[in-house]
């Protein structure tokens, strides 16, 4: 039996997963009892632009046309809120598993989506909508079986990071350190979501729901980005031994979530000190356990690649059991 993936895009996120598919399907396929995982069916916006599918794959601009392939799970690699939600909405009603990287759409729908995934009885897979491959949701989802999450806090973006460390090493402009990212990939042509937090806002929203079961009041959240961080800054933080970090925080106070995302100058103390260049790492406080850190890539295709195929792989293990257990 193939595994049959229906993928929503085909920009940097889109092709760097149909690309991993390809590179890694021999692993796949030792983790899924040898199915083999195949591009079904690839939903693009314009056709004419010239790039490379896999040659099996149906391309259209029709959504409908996706199900023709006879596919078991749809890859949403699209950016913004529509056509994205309904989308995922439709393909959810329609008996198909869903793997999602699009933190936007899923910050204001996932609740609505994972409610519609357990009436429908399919998976819905969310890793990538965080920091791209370092496992936050599924850590999170873990530590909630007998921990309590008190506190946590996070470098959610990796652009911003990587452009303050340039900032700081290189005694680059912040223009001279953001044009950098895009050379590298890190930033897209428009960066505006990932220097003026509102990207760090929308995961750090996806992290509140899954940790305290709601969000805050989207307007009552202090959101200020890097683009208020001038060369000076970073030289006087650096002169008292701090490093400026682009901080998402929220945590459960006064019976209510409170959150906020901004620039603050860590000392060399805190566990995110160290968090450089773009690297991710959220530090957990548990009643329990303690705080705990983790840290990983948050930029580019293939690191977001990893967290959607590591959901794909879970989903069809769960699968399998489940079928294995009927028969």
């Amino acid at each position: 039996m193939t595994i049959r993936v229906g993928l929503l895009g085909y920009g940097t996120v889109g092709k760097g997963f149909a690309e991993t598919i390809q590179s890694h399907q021999e692993r796949l396929q030792n983790l899924l009892e040898g199915e083999p995982v195949e591009i079904a069916s690839i939903l693009v916006k314009n056709p004419t632009k010239k790039r490379e599918f896999p040659h099996s794959s149906l391309v259209t601009t029709d959504f409908n046309e996706l199900f023709l392939q006879d596919i078991d799970v749809v890859i949403d690699a699209i950016v913004g809120e529509e056509p994205a939600f309904s989308y995922c909405k439709k393909a959810i009603e329609s008996g198909k598993h869903v793997i999602t990287a699009n933190k936007q759409m899923f910050a204001k729908h996932g609740k609505t989506l994972k409610k519609l995934a357990e009436k429908c009885d399919v998976s819905l897979g969310y890793e990538s909508t965080t920091v791209a491959g370092t496992p936050i949701i599924r850590t999170l989802s873990q530590l909630l079986q007998v921990n309590r999450v008190e506190r946590f806090e996070g470098i959610l973006n990796g652009t911003s990071n990587f452009i303050l460390t340039r900032m700081k090493e290189n005694k680059v402009s912040f223009d001279q350190a953001l044009q950098e990212a895009k050379d590298k990939g890190y930033a897209e042509a428009d960066p505006s979501n990932d220097i003026n937090g509102r990207d760090a806002f929308y995961k750090l929203m996806i992290v509140s729901e899954l940790i305290y079961g709601k969000q805050p009041n989207w307007n009552e959240v202090f959101v200020e980005g890097i683009d208020v961080i001038r060369s000076d800054h970073i030289e006087e933080a650096s002169f008292m031994g701090k490093k400026i970090k682009h901080i998402a925080t929220i945590e459960w106070k006064d019976g209510d979530v409170r959150a906020s995302i901004q620039p603050i100058a860590l000392t060399h103390h805190h566990p995110l000190y160290a968090i450089d260049h773009e690297q991710n790492g959220v530090v957990i406080h548990t009643d329990l356990a303690g705080p705990l850190t983790l840290a990983g890539p948050g930029a580019g295709a293939s690191t977001t690649a990893s967290g959607m195929l590591e959901d794909l792989v879970h989903i069809f293990q769960k699968t399998n059991r489940k079928t294995h257990q009927l028969l």
